[in-house]
């Protein structure tokens, strides 16, 4: 294991997927110029939202995850490059399609997938159209460079999905976003919010945790949604150590301490003072 040296990230989204694919490939290459060897990039980012509406046409985006050109080839770039890269897709599996993250260590072999667990279903955010809930469950992916566990975008507003990640031994949590205006009522601004509740699993596990949002204005069927980027990386005391804005593209990196890490979970007892006998409710 060598000290993860970690980039956020967010990029703009078109219609035209070899610009998006050329566009995450470039600034990844950047990225690992300056060192880094975990690049975490935004959710779905092959594409523009697409689950802002509710379209049919939209399920011939799905692949499978055998034979799948957007893995394929970030599996080659991880290789070239010696970086870990979790890659988004949507994913389609017989008669059922996931919302998914391939886990591609730093050699380019793919380690597995996580689908995303929970789904969410409001305006400009019609995921249970287009997705089944995933049935992976949580995971922990050993890599080369350290433990990670991945959620996906609503994933983060649940702390059991971050806390069984860390009970499992991540080091890092990565979260692929796709967050933005809420259509029906431009008032809501949930940056603050998201990031918040972020904060609260870095500082209640001691892991690091870093999200790549999406930026940029995508309309879609009428629905018009603007992704406020603001991706961020998270230390263990629930810091924000760096932060992008709202409309740069591009990466943002930090370094951390696997040894300095572990040793402030050790020395400050948060799972050893669990009392998994009072966490549940008894029902008559």
């Amino acid at each position: 294991m060598v000290n993860p040296i970690v980039a956020c990230s967010q990029i703009s989204c078109s219609w035209d997927q070899d610009e998006n694919i050329n566009k995450a490939e470039k600034i990844i290459t950047d990225a690992v110029k300056e060192g880094v060897n975990i690049f975490l990039l935004q959710e779905l980012f092959s594409s523009p939202y697409f689950c802002s509406s509710q379209d049919p046409k939209f399920f011939k985006l799905a692949q499978p995850f055998e034979n799948n050109y957007l893995i394929e080839k970030f599996s080659k770039i991880a290789s070239k490059l010696s970086v870990v890269l979790p890659i988004s897709f949507f994913e389609k599996d017989k008669n059922s399609y996931y919302n998914s993250v391939a886990i591609i260590d730093s050699n380019g072999e793919v380690l597995g997938k996580y689908r995303k667990s929970h789904i969410p279903q409001n305006p400009g955010y019609e995921e249970k159209y287009y997705f089944s809930p995933g049935n992976s469950g949580f995971k922990v992916w050993e890599t080369s460079v350290c433990k990670i566990g991945v959620g996906i975008c609503w994933d983060q507003w649940f702390p059991e999905c971050a806390r069984f990640m860390a009970l499992e031994g991540a080091d890092l949590l990565l979260y692929p976003t796709a967050i933005g205006s809420e259509p029906q009522d431009p008032t809501i601004d949930s940056k603050n919010h998201w990031q918040t509740v972020m904060r609260g699993h870095a500082a209640a596990n001691m892991v690091g945790v870093i999200a790549s949002n999406r930026i940029g204005d995508e309309l879609n069927n009428n629905v018009k949604m603007n992704f406020y980027g603001h991706s961020l990386i998270i230390n263990e005391t629930g810091e924000v150590v760096k932060e992008m804005n709202s409309d740069k593209e591009g990466y943002a990196s930090y370094a951390f301490d696997l040894e300095s890490l572990q040793n402030k979970r050790s020395e400050w007892g948060l799972f050893r003072d669990r009392r998994e006998d009072l966490y549940t409710t008894a029902i008559n």
